[in-house]
């Protein structure tokens, strides 16, 4: 019986760690960092994305408003970012070059994921590249919600 009982325990482990696995499978490392970042000479806004978590940092040497991101709002970005070339994002264009005089704010994406920085060349902030354009701006709307 003893044997019995030992067996049984071993076979729901296994399945809740199986269950654990593919939870954390289907979701962005925990290791990776969504970063936007638009500045000019009168402004600054930087807002970051890690674990669920949405940093957000409106004027230059302030301390960042951290809030939890909704399941709905995370869904959202990780399936965005599945749909990011990262090796491709260093030769991305900017569509516009409004930043050269004072037009726009100067800004960029980062992607850092398992120790390696992805990011785009400088582009306008509120007019990023068609490829990032979805995330760029769900970040800056969640941004604008808190």
């Amino acid at each position: 019986m003893k044997t019995v009982n030992l067996l049984v325990a071993i076979v729901f482990i296994c399945m809740s760690c199986n269950c654990q696995k593919n939870l954390v499978s289907s979701s962005m490392p925990k290791t990776t960092v969504l970063e936007y970042e638009a500045y000019s000479r009168g402004s600054y806004w930087k807002t970051t994305v890690q674990n669920q978590m949405l940093s957000v940092i409106k004027k230059r040497d302030a301390l960042p408003v951290v809030t939890k991101i909704s399941d709905a709002d995370w869904k959202e970005i990780v399936d965005l970012h599945k749909n990011i070339n990262l090796k491709g994002l260093g030769g991305l264009k900017a569509p516009s070059e409004k930043r050269f005089y004072d037009g726009a704010a100067i800004a960029n994406f980062k992607v850092i994921s398992e120790g390696t920085t992805y990011q785009t060349p400088d582009f306008d902030g509120g007019f990023p590249n068609t490829e990032i354009e979805k995330i760029v701006n769900k970040l800056a709307d969640l941004a604008e919600k808190q």
